[in-house]
């Protein structure tokens, strides 16, 4: 902290998830925050992002952040084949680290078969996985520094409500269904597995995957129970490679070597299921839920698209800065649009969790053993769908 009290803040990457994190952070007032240092790859991003947020200074270098012994923690937005890398150097500066799903991924080798994601075997990518993140958990663990996994959807208030009733009624989780499914990513880069570390279920699944996992921690340690993934079966598919231009008009999504459409079941130790999907191929915004089938209650968790407001515009005059949904070409229409959008998804939570562990020196709720088993099952989905047969732990 500095000389006021502050927990210093510095901030690598000025894209989308970066405007998530200082939008929740603007919300909150618990404990006094500097915005003191930013960095980003071009200096036009990184000095838009400077004003915008109000951070004292900006460079395009890292190193300006673990070298600036006010910064007490490092919020990591960057693409996620630099958060190995980052996150291991910040912790050994002696910083807290906040990082971005996913955790980390495979995203090459020197002399590999490109492009990777159709060059590579699935079953290297999780030995090789495997092998970096049991080493990053050694750094990890050898530091008196706090990681932070910034996974939204554990923080949302239907998940959060979903955790408390299960709790409270010591509930065993039967079935559990999830998805985050949109029409593709906005990044230029969303469609290349070296800078993405796979497609829509690393980059969309891994929310309500996270969130499942969670939440049968959460029943675990209601009920006095150890609760662990036996299992993993998935089948992933590359299709929008096969629709024409004119098919493919009204879709983002532009896979070179990954999927667009990824659907896995974890068989869990205490017998209980769970599905989680995610594509890149629907319309209409983006859908985020979690489903829990319990032995004394079914809870239905939906993230987006929320039903407290509808809209309907002729036309769009007027609302080229009003933000009403992500992922719709249009406004016109009848809507649902997006309401106090940060703390709906959890963003403001999140961030609280974390300012406030620091702060007061307490675990966060989303740590690293939840961003570990999310990468680990991740690619040992796409180890599994390669084989055509299930991993098991």
């Amino acid at each position: 902290m500095n000389e006021k009290g502050e927990i210093c803040l510095g901030v690598a990457g000025a894209g989308r998830a970066t405007e998530l994190h200082m939008n929740a952070l603007k919300r909150f007032s618990g404990v006094p925050v500097c915005y003191k240092h930013i960095i980003a790859r071009r200096f036009e991003q990184v000095d838009a992002a400077k004003r915008r947020f109000g951070f004292k200074t900006a460079s395009l270098d890292f190193n300006d952040l673990l070298n600036d012994p006010e910064i007490d923690v490092i919020d990591i937005c960057t693409p996620p084949y630099l958060h190995e890398d980052m996150i291991e150097k910040a912790i050994r500066a002696g910083k807290h680290v906040i990082c971005e799903k996913p955790l980390s991924g495979y995203f090459g080798r020197p002399g590999d078969k490109t492009p990777i994601g159709t060059g590579v075997s699935k079953a290297v990518m999780y030995d090789e996985l495997m092998a970096d993140l049991d080493r990053l958990k050694e750094v990890i663990d050898g530091s008196d520094k706090m990681f932070m996994y910034a996974e939204n959807f554990v923080y949302a208030p239907a998940i959060m409500k979903a955790a408390e009733i299960v709790n409270s009624k010591r509930s065993r989780i039967l079935f559990a269904k999830g998805e985050e499914s949109l029409k593709g990513s906005s990044s230029p880069v969303a469609g290349d597995w070296d800078k993405t570390g796979g497609g829509t279920f690393i980059r969309t699944g891994a929310h309500p995957l996270s969130a499942i996992l969670w939440l049968k921690q959460v029943e675990a340690k209601a009920r006095g129970e150890e609760i662990r993934v036996e299992s993993v079966y998935a089948d992933m598919e590359t299709i929008t490679n096969d629709l024409t231009e004119y098919e493919h008009r009204h879709i983002a999504a532009r896979p070179v070597d990954v999927e667009d459409i990824g659907t896995v079941i974890l068989k869990f130790s205490d017998k209980s299921r769970a599905v989680v999907m995610a594509t890149d191929t629907l319309l209409g915004g983006s859908r985020n839920y979690v489903e829990l089938y319990c032995n004394d209650t079914t809870l239905n968790c939906r993230l987006t698209m929320s039903d407290l407001m509808d809209t309907y515009f002729l036309d769009e005059d007027g609302l080229e800065d009003v933000y009403i949904s992500e992922m719709l070409p249009s406004k016109t229409g009848w809507n649902h649009p997006f309401l106090e959008d940060e703390i709906i998804r959890g963003y403001t939570d999140e961030m609280r969790d974390f300012i406030e562990s620091i702060y007061y020196g307490r675990e966060p709720r989303s740590g690293f053993d939840l961003a570990y088993d999310t990468i680990k099952i991740i690619y040992a989905a796409y180890k599994s769908a390669e084989l055509g047969q299930p991993v098991i732990f």
